[in-house]
């Protein structure tokens, strides 16, 4: 499934983002730590909406933490949510 195209993407999101990539591509695993709060994106600079894209929702990305947090995104998200930093399960 391709991913939605991304505007306003800010130098933060997208420098993770990289981290991650190469993180995974170079141990084959995923192991990504949980930030601490003070280290998560606001939803502002996620651009977390609480309604689906689509297909695209919190609770089938990868980042979501049941019942209702985000690796990367502060505060309460919901199942129903999405944001830009959306990665589908595998």
């Amino acid at each position: 499934m391709a991913s939605p195209v991304l505007h306003g993407v800010s130098r933060r999101v997208v420098l993770a983002g990289a981290g991650f990539a190469l993180g995974s591509a170079t141990t084959g695993a995923l192991i990504v730590p949980v930030a601490a709060e003070d280290e998560k994106l606001s939803q502002a600079d996620a651009q977390y909406q609480p309604t689906p894209r689509g297909a695209y929702h919190c609770e089938v990305c990868s980042n979501f933490q049941p019942p209702s947090a985000c690796r990367f995104v502060q505060g309460q998200v919901s199942p129903d949510g999405w944001c830009q930093l959306f990665t589908p399960k595998p």
